[in-house]
């Protein structure tokens, strides 16, 4: 995995988390859907590159 894509993908994660929280606060759900979702999409971006990784040996 590489170094970028592995921080893209954190940073995905985190910036989910945060508005999930954010909307949770606010009791926007549209903002907490929106976190889930940001939150999920980086899971599988870090998923599909320890497929990569797996692929590569």
């Amino acid at each position: 995995m590489g170094t970028d894509d592995k921080f893209d993908a954190k940073a995905d994660q985190l910036k989910g988390k945060v508005k999930e929280g954010v909307g949770d606060a606010t009791d926007d759900q549209g903002l907490q859907a929106e976190g889930q979702t940001e939150q999920s999409k980086g899971h599988l971006k870090e998923a599909a590159e320890k497929v990569k990784d797996v692929f590569k040996k």
